[in-house]
């Protein structure tokens, strides 16, 4: 058996020895947030018995090429704290969370306390019971029943804006075809690098992506999705059999500013976005190729969300065909006890000391 290792502190790779049933409870929520390409970039540290709750971004599982600046992974913690949020309004208190609680160490996202007892409302019950039932959709949606009531895309708007994002409706055909270039210009960028093909490629099976989720031709939909198995490359497409079909929404959610606050409030919004479709009976595609390439992320900026930071794409739209579940990796793999305070502090001294050493 490997030997567990230390992280600031935080002893990862060992069960953890007794963890309290709210925090065996907060991981599991939190652990069924999206993240990209289902690499899971996080860990929770229970502090005390069950007196706080911790979000981490476990730096070894950062797709390095498709996100080498870390934003999609605290986006995908931003949404695993949303979720958190919610559970410990599942279990009748309110929430207290302070964001980038320690400045020394940029890894440790956020910190959770409980407050006053205050049972759920029915408006967060229903996005309690859609977190085990959100999931990625990837390929197109089903003509059947495809447009989406402008009220409710309203709603949605509302629901970023309640975590201080705001959810951009692209439906003015110059910006989608606009958009659909960009998105079609990153994701042929990324199949001509080969180092980025092994990556995606390594987060099929497993903890990943199912196969069987990635069964559909990327280049079906209007916007192209990820070619995981090298379908593009294998068999074109001919125009004719691509899916043309705009009824289903194309949204941008965006943040007024792009640090990892503003990443953590975009994951945040995210899942309270998809969360509140999931309850609808609806289902979300995500569309982040030209958002991991500068260039590209500065163009759409620049034409379709001027003065405004893209932080994720997605269609939304209803299916027939049910996804498959995405695999998660186990509680005990993610929840770690946290460091007592005499622990935290001799860390701290250490850290000083060593960054006095190095001058």
């Amino acid at each position: 058996m490997a030997e567990p290792v230390t992280k600031k502190g935080y002893l990862m790779g060992a069960p953890h020895p007794s963890p309290g049933h709210a925090a065996r409870y907060l991981a599991r929520a939190a652990g069924l947030a999206p993240s990209p390409h289902n690499s899971q970039p996080w860990f929770f540290a229970e502090e005390g018995h069950d007196h706080g709750f911790e979000i981490h971004l476990d730096r070894g599982r950062r797709l390095v090429l498709t996100d080498p600046f870390g934003r999609e992974a605290v986006i995908a913690c931003g949404a695993a704290l949303f979720n958190v949020r919610l559970a410990v309004r599942h279990l009748g208190f309110r929430p207290v969370v302070t964001l980038l609680p320690d400045s020394r160490d940029s890894a440790f996202l956020a910190h959770v306390r409980y407050a006053a007892y205050a049972p759920a409302t029915p408006a967060e019950t229903r996005l309690i019971r859609a977190i085990p039932r959100r999931h990625t959709h990837r390929g197109p949606f089903g003509p059947e029943h495809a447009e989406i009531p402008q009220p409710f895309l309203d709603e949605l708007c509302e629901q970023a804006r309640a975590e201080g994002a705001d959810l951009q409706l692209i439906d003015d055909s110059a910006r989608l075809d606009l958009l659909a270039d960009l998105v079609r210009a990153g994701e042929e960028r990324h199949r001509t690098d080969y180092a980025h093909v092994a990556e995606i490629t390594r987060c099929v099976g497993g903890y990943g992506v199912p196969y069987d989720a990635c069964a559909n031709h990327p280049d079906r939909t209007f916007l192209p999705g990820r070619d995981y198995l090298g379908l593009a490359r294998r068999i074109s497409l001919p125009a004719r059999r691509r899916w043309r079909d705009r009824t289903s929404p194309v949204l941008v959610l965006t943040t007024p500013r792009d640090d990892r606050t503003a990443w953590l409030r975009a994951g945040q919004a995210l899942q309270r976005v998809l969360l509140h479709s999931t309850a609808a009976g609806l289902t979300a595609t995500l569309h982040t190729q030209p958002l991991e390439l500068p260039d590209l992320r500065t163009e759409l900026r620049t034409h379709i969300t001027p003065d405004r930071h893209p932080q994720a794409v997605l269609r939304l739209g209803r299916t027939n065909r049910p996804c498959p579940p995405t695999p998660r990796r186990p509680t005990s793999d993610v929840l770690v006890p946290a460091p007592s305070a005499d622990a935290r502090q001799l860390l701290s001294q250490r850290q000083v000391h060593d960054a006095v050493g190095a001058h």
